[in-house]
């Protein structure tokens, strides 16, 4: 089965659709540093660095029609889907245009299925308005649509990440697909997935050389066992006073009232986390300096090794591009390990 991934990134979907046994053909996206970590990553595939505005019919069918395109999946933006806007031409918003442009691809290269990653809130944005549009959308192309939110934790995930997924398949199927028959794992901690990596502070090491120690580490190690994208670095020393006044699991109203300049009490109660080790991580972000979350031992934030562990990136998966790119790309991907719970269900009615 040929999957091409819309607003690759990185390759976090495409990573989860591999391991779900597909076969990733391109992928495209706009950031240079992500087509160079999607094409590092997955050397067989076509990495396109382009704007899907940009991208012409015939351009389309020249680069991915002559192979069969059983999938499209993405993360298409759709914020201007909403009832005040309903008597204007939705397609016009340049909010709504990659959108539309999205749908594009569908409608040349006739997927069997398609896959729309989104943020929670697009289902019960504006009265659940633009989740009905994005359904009669897909379903006016000739597919069977059914949606929900899904929380990666629940499928294996370090992380506590809730995600908006539409999956569409062809009527000729004559199915919906059904997210209550997903496979659910049991949760992972924060200290399960980083707590090999402790020592490397005090004793830095391109290779483990223990064996792992949980089914998540046997997953997430590569055969030679090098940990790549592992820079250790700790913020200004005023930050790392604050952090070190947070137990693990507090945040910003840990920290003595003396040590902010301002008031501190208008900040976010994610200001300042230090993560729990026995828990779940919180959401991962794009931040690199301005970082919300903290290791749970030190007084700094996890590397960019650490940020993708706790995403479900396996150690060889390779990033590409400065530190803060590398943070960027991260923190935008969809953890590999949920995209392939949907991969994996989406793959039976396939088959069938």
């Amino acid at each position: 089965m040929n999957v091409l991934d819309l607003f690759s990134g990185c390759g976090g979907i495409s990573l989860g659709f591999k391991l779900a046994g597909f076969n990733i053909i391109g992928g495209v996206d706009i950031d240079p540093d992500s087509v160079k970590t999607f094409q590092r990553n997955f050397p067989k595939s076509k990495a396109i660095c382009e704007s899907l505005l940009e991208y012409s019919d015939d351009k389309i069918l020249e680069d991915f029609g002559k192979k069969d395109i059983d999938v499209i999946v993405g993360g298409p933006p759709c914020q201007g889907f909403s009832s005040a806007n309903r008597w204007n031409k939705e397609n016009e918003d340049p909010r709504n245009k990659l959108f539309f442009e999205y749908l594009r691809f569908v409608e040349l290269l006739k997927p069997k299925a398609v896959v729309i990653e989104n943020v929670r809130g697009i289902l019960t944005r504006d009265k659940g308005y633009a989740k009905d549009r994005i359904e009669n959308l897909l379903e006016d192309l000739g597919y069977n649509v059914n949606c929900k939110v899904l929380n990666a934790s629940d499928y294996g995930v370090p992380q506590n990440r809730l995600r908006a997924f539409f999956v569409a398949i062809k009527k000729d199927y004559k199915v919906t697909f059904d997210f209550e028959q997903l496979n659910q794992k049991p949760k992972v901690t924060v200290k399960e997935a980083i707590g090999e990596l402790y020592d490397l502070d005090k004793k830095p090491k391109e290779k483990l050389t223990s064996e792992p120690q949980n089914k998540y580490l046997k997953y997430l190690r590569k055969e030679n066992q090098k940990i790549h994208n592992h820079e250790i670095k700790y913020p200004a020393q005023l930050t790392q006073e604050r952090i070190s006044h947070v137990p693990q699991g507090g945040n910003w109203a840990d920290i003595p009232a003396e040590l902010f300049p301002n008031n501190r009490n208008n900040r976010h109660s994610s200001a300042f986390k230090r993560l729990d080790e026995k828990a779940c991580s919180v959401t991962i972000d794009t931040g690199n300096a301005h970082s919300n979350y903290f290791h749970p031992l030190y007084n700094r934030i996890p590397t960019v090794r650490e940020a993708a562990r706790i995403q479900s990136f396996k150690d060889d998966f390779i990033f590409e591009g400065s530190r803060t790119s590398q943070y960027r790309q991260v923190g935008n991907a969809v953890p590999p390990l949920l995209a392939k719970a949907v991969a994996d269900e989406l793959l039976k009615y396939l088959k069938k």
